[in-house]
């Protein structure tokens, strides 16, 4: 156990992961001895190329600007996700959900919420979410998330970039700021006598030692799993999809600002738009559809079932470990867990878990002395984030196949994803019973209320529950007129792009 700052720091494994943390680390800890080791025959997964806003937080914690980054990454900007062909009810067929803006408070989300609270005791309002938030009307404009000077409201916003290249820069970007790099596989871990990992051995024989070691290593997660033998904690029961098949097409004349996410025969298709290319995948389960028919349905799903472009398949290791910091180490990116890219999580989750390590590493004078503490908050947001995804298959409106069908049936459901659930369909008031019974988990109670009313799920009409649709019609008219005019103050996506490029 140590009781001072570490010397020297070795990080196993590169990619997005990997780099984050040596950029973390050797912006806070600048007398600090920061390695990392990566093999360049491992290549990068890069099974999603979209963020949450998560990955401002990051680059603003490091000091490096949107104009720095972006346009060596072939970067775009993301209003939100649009959530396509989930629900087959009418008039519910598509949503979108957008990121978070200090302007909703005030002026949409109440409006929102009543509506919505309405809806379910039988009132004939509209309660779909695409009609109340400005971020919705943004994206439909195509115009980015940077508003003008003169507009009081700040804008929460995520990205969309090539993996490979954002892994690159931020290797580099970690070399200016004194982090070593060095070239090799790891092939063993060397543990002293109280179970500690004293040095990591790589093919050519060469050892080297750290006084701690975060782990970087992927799905094969060499330090915390192999060589600490912390176990694997698997989310199967909760969510069914564990492989991809992904490939680019043509980028569009006019650049999206946004990701979509289409539900297809027993899975769901993102699109991802780059400056260059739009990034395609879809996430399916192994047990209802083969790699074969998985990409023959994505190839017709992108206009390209004869077309010469070469398609890639991944396996995904869905769950996380029991514990992401154990004694000298800690288990960042795909070694401490993963869940499918249904809301571009994984970026968020790294940088979680490197900021809230050094947080408490630094608190306990750089002991072990809050890892249980540490380690109940990383799981309790992994779990969060789990609950929250499938609630997105346990919600689905669609009845074309086995695998939406036993989604929708799954009883393999948290506690906390039943009463949220319960609520929705019970409560009088149900942001303000989420707050009471501390429910939101990692999601606000926005975030849950535009998937379960994008979704279209709601009671019958009820022909005794009547409303003034005049009084109805002129909140809704304010409230368009309002998102209109404070959509003056935003830029063209493609405009706001050139301008980084210049």
């Amino acid at each position: 156990m140590l009781n001072s700052k570490p010397r020297k720091i070795l990080i196993v494994g590169g990619g997005t992961a990997g780099w984050m943390a040596a950029n973390l680390l050797a912006a806070k800890w600048q007398d600090v001895d920061i390695c990392l080791v990566e093999s360049k025959d491992i290549g990068i997964i890069g099974v999603g190329e979209g963020s949450t806003p998560h990955l401002k937080l990051f680059f603003d914690a490091i000091n490096v600007s949107d104009q720095q980054w972006m346009p060596q990454c072939n970067a775009t900007y993301k209003n939100g996700i649009t959530f396509d062909k989930w629900s087959s009810i009418a008039g519910f067929e598509s949503y979108f959900h957008p990121f978070a803006a200090q302007i909703d408070d005030v002026f949409t989300l109440p409006l929102f919420f009543k509506h919505i609270q309405a809806r379910m005791q039988g009132y004939a309002v509209d309660a779909h979410p695409d009609k109340y938030f400005l971020e919705t009307y943004l994206t439909r404009q195509h115009l980015g998330p940077l508003p003008a000077e003169s507009f009081p409201f700040g804008m929460a916003y995520g990205y969309h970039f090539d993996s490979a290249l954002l892994g690159q820069f931020l290797a580099d970007q970690a070399q200016r700021s004194g982090v070593t790099r060095i070239e090799g596989h790891v092939t063993d871990v060397e543990l002293n006598q109280q179970g500690h990992i004293s040095a990591v051995k790589l093919s050519d024989g060469m050892s080297l030692a750290a006084d701690f070691f975060i782990d970087c290593s992927g799905f094969n997660a060499l330090l915390l799993q192999q060589g600490l033998g912390v176990n694997f904690t698997s989310y199967k029961q909760n969510l069914f999809n564990d492989a991809a098949v992904v490939m680019p097409s043509a980028i569009a004349e006019r650049l999206p600002v946004e990701t979509r996410s289409t539900a297809l025969t027993n899975g769901w298709a993102w699109k991802i738009p780059l400056s260059n290319r739009f990034g395609n995948g879809y996430v399916y389960s192994r047990d209802y559809i083969d790699a074969d028919q998985a990409e023959t349905e994505l190839r017709q799903h992108l206009g390209l079932l004869d077309a010469d472009v070469e398609a890639r398949h991944l396996r995904m290791k869905v769950g996380r470990v029991e514990k992401h910091w154990h004694k000298n180490c800690l288990a960042v990116g795909l070694s401490q867990g993963f869940i499918e890219p249904l809301e571009a999580t994984a970026i968020a989750l790294s940088f979680n878990t490197i900021a809230q390590f050094m947080q408490y590493f630094q608190q306990g004078h750089f002991s072990n002395q809050f890892e249980d503490e540490f380690n109940k908050d990383i799981n309790a947001r992994f779990d969060g984030i789990r609950d929250y995804i499938v609630c997105h298959y346990k919600a689905n409106q669609r009845q074309d196949s086995d695998y939406w069908r036993d989604n929708a049936s799954n009883t393999h459901l948290s506690d906390n994803l039943n009463n949220i659930l319960h609520l929705w369909q019970h409560s009088h008031d149900f942001v303000g019973d989420m707050y009471k019974h501390n429910l939101m988990g990692s999601y606000q109670p926005k975030s849950w209320a535009c998937m379960l009313a994008g979704y279209g799920v709601f009671p019958p009409l009820r022909p005794d529950k009547s409303v003034d649709k005049a009084i109805i019609r002129r909140e809704m008219d304010a409230l368009n007129d309002f998102i209109r005019r404070c959509g003056l103050n935003f830029q063209d996506h493609h405009a706001l792009l050139a301008k980084l490029a210049d």
